[in-house]
């Protein structure tokens, strides 16, 4: 009892220092960790580097796109119209605005983030994009990923960028996900992890720190919580030149981990951005 406590008291530690981090990234509109990572790459340079368009960026609400991306979700979910949207820590409404649009007046699109300053900033947002799009099909909701407050079965595609590395208990958040798919929903998620564990003391870096590698794991493990969680066709596609740019781009915390490796080693060979697909298994119907 006395370790699973201590479990929870940790996974709860990490959760109250996440929510810190990103409640002052919401408060003064700077970019991911950018209070311990210091000169971050541009985030408008950002989301371009990772796929974003930039007529789609134009058209965001001010301060909706705070350089918290790690890939592009959207370029893989091939979103329909009238289709239900989840996005998993939506932050100010980065991809739920621009997801809003694709599915349309019969679509509908909820966000999910639990820090309540991050929910105040995209529902502060919604009155830009109602007014230039003439849409009312967003949502935020308050909550934690490992406890979506969201319907069994509700939802055609779970999108998310760089946020389920955050959280302190991984194969719950997988789980969720899958409760609140459809049969025959789909995920599509950028995300960070490992190609192969991090040495000691740039581990020991990356969890000093509230950045995006901290809790990163191997893609091998992330398969398996997959395929433990029942998804099918998984493909996991890494993408490793954001990690290269971030380098380029000279980013603190990126920096940091890099002077802990061995010689000769870089980063990318580490820790890749990831684009990961797969689908919820539709029930088997009998022919008559």
């Amino acid at each position: 009892m006395t370790e699973e406590k201590d479990e929870r008291q940790q996974n709860q530690d990490v959760r109250e220092t996440v929510r810190a981090g990103y409640a002052a990234i919401a408060m003064a509109g700077t970019s991911c960790c950018s209070n311990r990572r210091g000169n971050h790459a541009d985030p408008l340079r950002l989301a371009k580097s990772v796929g974003y368009d930039e007529a789609s960026l134009a058209n965001l609400p001010e301060g909706a796109n705070m350089g918290l991306s790690c890939g592009n979700p959207l370029a893989i979910a091939a979103l329909k119209e009238g289709q239900v949207v989840l996005d998993l820590g939506s932050g100010g409404g980065f991809d739920v605005f621009q997801a809003g649009e694709k599915v349309g007046a019969t679509g509908r699109v909820i966000g999910v983030d639990m820090t309540p300053e991050m929910i105040g900033k995209a529902r502060h947002n919604c009155a830009f994009y109602r007014k230039r799009t003439g849409l009312d099909n967003v949502e935020f909701r308050l909550g934690e990923i490992e406890h979506l407050p969201v319907a069994d079965a509700s939802v055609d595609v779970v999108i998310s960028n760089c946020v389920i590395n955050l959280s302190p208990d991984k194969p719950q958040v997988w789980r969720e996900i899958f409760r609140v798919l459809k049969p025959g929903g789909a995920i599509s998620v950028s995300d960070l992890a490992l190609l192969q564990p991090l040495p000691e003391a740039a581990r020991f870096m990356a969890a000093a720190l509230i950045g995006c590698v901290a809790g990163a794991i191997l893609l091998s493990e992330t398969r398996r919580l997959l395929q433990d969680c029942g998804f099918i066709s998984i493909v996991l596609t890494p993408k490793p030149d954001y990690v290269r740019n971030m380098q380029t781009w000279h980013d603190a915390l990126f920096k940091k981990i890099a002077e802990n490796l061995p010689p000769g080693a870089e980063l990318a060979d580490y820790v890749t951005s990831v684009a990961i697909a797969a689908r919820k298994d539709a029930p088997k119907t009998s022919e008559s």
